[in-house]
């Protein structure tokens, strides 16, 4: 099930700061749809992400009745991207354990 969306980065301060890309809400009601199929725990939805030539594999966050795509520093380091940096963001969700 591939998903694209473009979004814009966002910073959270929390007890641990990261950055991360808000899956809007219609793309987020689809990824609903499957998670009871995938997810490992904690709602996470483990993916496949893409921005620009930069690919690696996470999951995602439940968040607010969205999701949240995390972005690694070697991601936006790649990809010259900071907080409200626009991208857009390809994903296809994994299967467990694969």
């Amino acid at each position: 099930m591939p998903i694209e969306f473009t979004e814009t980065v966002i910073f959270w301060r929390g007890p641990s700061p990261y950055f991360f890309v808000k899956v809007p809400p219609k793309e987020s009601a689809d990824l609903k749809e499957v998670s009871k199929a995938v997810t490992y725990g904690w709602g996470m939805i483990p993916v496949t992400a893409r921005i620009g030539k930069t690919s690696w594999e996470t999951s995602l966050f439940p968040k607010d009745g969205c999701y949240l795509v995390p972005q690694k520093d070697r991601v936006r380091t790649a990809e010259n991207l900071d907080q409200d940096s626009t991208v857009t963001v390809e994903l296809e969700v994994r299967r467990r354990g694969k």
